[in-house]
């Protein structure tokens, strides 16, 4: 017998109606959730990341107190994915121009949206850049071809917009973020390495508090990313399902970060000394655990890149008045000439500004939402004993 003619037999129509909508809002609420925790994770999961590198420099390098930082910068991203959504949600601002705007004031917020187009731009020509790195040296393919098959995947699932991106998103990131878990995972309860005890006094130990700047650091310049993406999922959900969504994400991102840790740090000191030290770590298992890897590597280019192509997009699109479309393909086009520099080379020379930026955005992120929160908690306060007194 189907559930509904069984639930009909039991309640009246109207409570019936009522369970049933009750369970699509709470199957629909999970599904917004799950979809923002994916974008999330697109924005910050990339080349970066994926590679091993990020992990390498701001964890694994302060040996076992890159562990503690780890765990710092997990409750970094649970906290500010929140505060972020809840500013969004509060004041309707859907999109990472507005937001700006809102937390640091229209002229400094135009300046740093300026400089944080310029970083998108640059971050599209390092992805295609880094497109091309995985196909020459690890499937030993041309270096255009992986530029140019970046390129006509970005504009293809771009071109529709903010549906592309989500769409983009939820079909990429599960099948990156599964594989990372299982390579990465693997690799971290049941592969043996190197003891980390046995370097923790040999790496960066002149300061014991520099773990603390390195997670900050991390968290500042992937966010300013995660932001441009994140703004955009405002006027999908309510801001329950926002604030909750985010968080998921952030703590998801968090034990990746985690998981990564400690696979890399196991294989101490070598993987100091690789420019992809996930994939010496996948080879460690099998030679097509490396090769799935090198799957995983791509994809997070890929998304990357999509999230830097769509932000600078819509900016490129606002500033000259251009259709999206249009300023898409002009977008990418234009970022062709830049991506057959050296990708090392881009990422030295970009990604320390966009920390700059990062750590702005977090400190208004936390002083405005902070400021917000406190004032709702005093009038919720306020009211509740006003109410008492007239009772």
């Amino acid at each position: 017998m189907p559930l509904g003619i069984f639930l009909c037999g039991i309640f009246t129509e109207a409570e019936y109606l009522l369970i049933t909508g009750y369970f699509k809002s709470g199957v629909d609420g999970i599904k917004y959730r799950i979809m923002l925790a994916m974008g999330y994770l697109g924005a910050v999961i990339g080349a970066g990341f994926a590679s091993g590198q990020e992990i390498v420099q701001f964890f694994v390098a302060y040996g076992l107190d890159g562990f503690k930082g780890a765990c710092l910068a997990t409750i970094f991203f649970f906290v500010l994915g929140g505060l972020l959504m809840y500013l969004a949600h509060t004041h309707q601002i859907s999109h990472y121009q507005d937001m700006l705007n809102y937390l640091l004031g229209n002229r400094l917020g135009r300046v740093v949206d300026f400089l944080l187009a310029i970083f998108l731009f640059l971050g599209i020509s390092t992805m295609l850049s880094a497109s091309g790195a995985v196909f020459y040296e690890h499937l030993y393919l041309s270096k255009l071809l992986g530029i140019f098959l970046a390129y006509i995947l970005i504009v293809i699932l771009l071109v529709a917009g903010k549906k592309g991106l989500i769409f983009s998103y939820n079909v990429l990131v599960p099948v990156k973020i599964l594989l990372l878990l299982i390579i990465s995972g693997y690799a971290a309860f049941f592969v043996e390495g190197s003891q980390t005890e046995s370097y923790a006094v040999y790496i960066r130990s002149e300061d014991s508090r520099i773990w603390i700047i390195a997670s900050i650091l991390y968290v500042a310049y992937n966010f300013a990313l995660a932001m441009v993406v994140l703004t955009e999922y405002q006027n999908l959900s309510n801001r329950r399902h926002g604030i909750t969504g985010a968080m998921w994400g952030g703590l998801l991102l968090g034990g990746l970060v985690i998981i990564n840790y400690l696979s890399l740090s196991k294989f101490l000191p070598e993987v100091m000394h690789y420019e992809v030290p996930m994939l010496y770590v996948a080879g460690h298992i099998n030679l097509a655990a490396k090769h799935i890897y090198t799957l995983v590597l791509w994809l997070g280019i890929l998304s990357t890149a999509i999230a830097n192509a769509y932000g600078f997009a819509q900016r490129f699109s606002k500033f000259t008045g251009l259709s999206y479309g249009l300023c898409l393909v002009l977008c990418v086009t234009m970022a062709l000439p830049l991506s057959m520099q050296s990708f090392s080379g881009l990422v030295t020379k970009t990604y320390p500004l966009f920390g700059v930026l990062g750590i702005s955005i977090i400190a208004a992120l936390i002083y405005r939402a902070t400021k917000e929160l406190g004032l709702e908690l005093y009038y919720k306060i306020y009211q509740l004993l006003f109410k008492n007194k007239g009772a």
